[in-house]
């Protein structure tokens, strides 16, 4: 497996289209009982590759991605040719950037010298859909990178 094989919920979600995907693999759904009941290897094959299918056609369309802790903001912008970063690091103990106060706290104090900037890019490896999976294993999201535009705009 490239990926990862999507949860039983994201199965159930996507049962459309895996009953699409089992079509073209000419796999009717009589074969499909029968390949689980004897074959359960041969089945799971099977969900690993329509799991992949789906990730790479996500992936293929993640342009923004953010990793957000306690004290810390990673946006991500994943370009054509690099993935751009926009570090935020606030240097307030008592702040915690994932609740709502912590927030509103760093929107008023964003210019504050509690409040630390990087930037960086980096180029793709050989694959860049494993490379936006890594950040999406390390805990990041999609998102539609209004956070990033937003610092972005305010960085000029």
């Amino acid at each position: 497996m490239k990926y990862k094989r999507l949860t039983k919920e994201q199965l159930e979600e996507l049962h459309p289209e895996f009953i699409n995907f089992l079509a073209t693999q000419s796999i009717t759904a009589e074969e499909w009982n029968t390949l689980k009941a004897e074959k359960p290897e041969v089945a799971e094959e099977e969900i690993d590759v329509f799991s992949d299918l789906i990730w790479e056609g996500v992936l293929n369309k993640v342009e923004y991605l953010e990793n957000v802790s306690e004290m810390h903001m990673h946006l991500f912008h994943l370009t054509e040719k690099e993935m751009k970063l926009l570090s935020v690091k606030v240097m307030n103990p008592e702040i915690d950037l994932r609740t709502k106060v912590g927030f509103d706290w760093f929107k008023r104090n964003f210019q504050s010298d509690f409040v630390e900037y990087l930037t960086a890019s980096k180029a793709y490896g050989e694959d860049k859909n494993v490379d936006k999976f890594e950040l999406i294993k390390q805990g990041a999201v999609i998102t539609k990178g209004e956070l990033y535009q937003w610092f972005e705009q305010i960085m000029e």
